[in-house]
């Protein structure tokens, strides 16, 4: 078995944003007449899709809306990111995850078939988010596949992202016949590790946002940086016989 694509989170692996969020946020629940996010609220951004989290946050403070509704507030927080990040000289990307990419794109599936590793990207933001961080940071073109929160339904989770992404890959490449256990999630919270091991996808671990120690248990390598992990070591598993997705951390 190869490794074969490359299946990264977008907020705890690509972009340090979260203050961003979090203000934008806050500026919503004003607009609506509602008392701002509490200390400690704002860390379940790490752990939600926005959607989630924003509806969650007007449920607690006696709010519910429609979908309809809720996208309309969506939309808006999104116009104002890109606003945000226009006046934003350096995107706050993180440490190491250009030259990770890098990487990645370099690695050949097998000594023999020229095919290189595919990447997609899972996310719970609005895709017009990720789209504008990826342009700025000249990424667009990496990434074959992106899944955002507009791709999936109400009713979906976590796994059904990651799921499609495969899927979406197999769509692009009709001859890859690309199966969840030759990708490798790069996941930042225990929620995104458990919703790929839920998709029978490996994980590595990156401790951007939690102790190294929590994703350790979890996942099966993990580091503190990207630029820590030796790839050519997590590709030679990916070619052993017997892959355990309960694997120890590195």
């Amino acid at each position: 078995m190869s490794l074969k694509a490359v299946l990264f989170d977008f907020k705890s692996v690509i972009i340090n944003h979260e203050q961003i969020h979090s203000q934008l946020i806050d500026e919503i629940l004003i607009q609506e007449n509602l008392q701002p996010q509490k200390l400690g609220e704002g860390q379940a951004l790490y752990r939600r899709s926005d959607r989630t989290y924003l509806q969650e946050l007007l449920s607690s403070r006696g709010r519910v809306v429609s979908q309809e509704y809720l996208n309309k507030l969506l939309h808006q927080k999104a116009q104002a990111y890109v606003q945000q990040l226009e006046n934003i000289p350096e995107l706050p990307l993180y440490p190491g995850v250009l030259n990770f990419i890098n990487q990645v794109r370099s690695l050949s599936i097998s000594p023999d078939d020229g095919q290189t590793v595919k990447l997609a990207l899972i996310s719970g933001a609005i895709r017009q988010e990720i789209e504008l961080v990826l342009e700025r940071a000249l990424l667009s073109e990496y990434f074959s596949v992106i899944i955002a929160d507009d791709d999936l339904s109400a009713t979906q989770s976590q796994p059904d992202a990651y799921l499609l992404a495969v899927e979406r890959l197999n769509q692009l490449y009709p001859d890859f016949h690309l199966q969840p256990a030759e990708c490798l999630a790069i996941e930042g919270t225990p929620v995104g590790v458990a919703a790929a091991k839920q998709a029978h996808i490996q994980v590595l671990g990156v401790a951007h946002n939690y102790p190294f120690h929590m994703l350790q248990r979890r996942c099966n390598w993990t580091v503190d940086y990207l630029y820590d992990l030796e790839l050519e070591r997590v590709q030679e598993v990916f070619l052993q016989k017997d892959i355990k997705l309960t694997a120890p951390g590195c």
